[in-house]
């Protein structure tokens, strides 16, 4: 039977300390803040994690740890992309054997490959492995969008159970839980729109934002589920000030600079990613301020 991932999953970032190494210290502390705000798993080596600077040696420390930190009951999801099929393929059997049976799988970056070399793609990555499969829209990352060709063709596969939906198009939302309800999950990944997606059907969201603004996410998400429409709406417009910065650009350095300012320290990104300048932590420091003082 498909696995149903429900509540939020951070898509966790990867800590490095001073010397630029991952930094597992700092990395426990995050993952034990995380526990206590109430999230349900963990979705590590995603875009938010920095994979695309990482080795394959790391990325395999990284989904250990993460593996032996969890809890019977949290929801392990890997990110397993490359650019490369058979690259994903050995990412794949890695996590596999460190006990992951779900992965998160974006199109192959800077390939931008065809509809059809796409389905051949994620149906190489099956084929190769036992493990289901949620599949990753972000054309902003990757350049080309996972079209409802694709999706038409994966649909009636049992182990491709979701998609976290990342172009920032609602429509595409709605889009989904017309055409695929009861087949294919929407997973909320736009964040700035969450509770839109929780209006059309997305039980989980894996969420970047997390790392830094858990228990405000997990509130949002509990308020929608009791049925409190009002309240929820109220929670979103003030979560949604920081989740606008976020989105404008930078990303992930702001969320690693959340981090600080929630008490969790985990060191800036691997360049090419430089560190925010003081102007850009004052305008984003400004954007949580709500969210650090947030009352459930």
């Amino acid at each position: 039977m498909a696995m149903k991932l429900n509540g939020i999953l951070p898509a966790l970032v990867t800590p490095f300390d001073a010397g630029g190494d991952v930094d597992f210290k700092a990395f426990e502390r995050l993952l034990v803040y995380l526990r206590a705000a109430g999230v349900t798993g963990w979705v590590p080596c995603g875009s938010t994690g920095e994979y695309n600077v990482m080795t394959a040696d790391e990325r395999a420390e990284v989904l250990k740890f993460v593996a032996d930190f969890a809890s019977d009951g949290e929801f392990l999801v890997a990110g397993t992309n490359a650019s490369a099929t058979r690259d994903v393929i050995a990412h794949t059997e890695r996590a596999y054997d460190l006990g992951y049976r779900t992965i998160l799988l974006s199109p192959p970056y800077y390939a931008m490959p065809a509809p059809d070399e796409l389905l051949a793609h994620y149906q190489a990555v099956l084929d190769a492995v036992d493990v289901q499969l949620v599949v990753y829209n972000y054309p902003p990352k990757v350049g080309v969008e996972i079209g409802f060709d694709v999706l038409d063709a994966l649909a009636d596969n049992p182990r491709v159970i979701a998609i976290k939906e990342s172009s920032g198009v609602l429509q595409r939302a709605v889009d989904i839980y017309t055409r695929y309800q009861g087949r294919i999950d929407l997973i909320s990944g736009s964040d700035d729109i969450a509770l839109d997606f929780m209006l059309w059907g997305a039980d989980s969201w894996i969420c970047g934002p997390a790392n830094c603004m858990a228990g405000a996410c997990v509130d949002l998400d509990n308020t929608f589920r009791s049925g409190d429409m009002a309240a929820a709406r109220e929670k979103m417009a003030v979560l949604y000030r920081a989740m606008s910065s976020l989105e404008s650009g930078k990303f992930v350095q702001k969320v690693k600079y959340g981090c600080e300012l929630i008490g969790c320290p985990v060191g800036v990104c691997r360049q090419p990613l430089l560190p925010l300048t003081e102007a850009e932590k004052a305008e984003f420091r400004k954007s949580m301020a709500p969210i650090l003082n947030w009352v459930a």
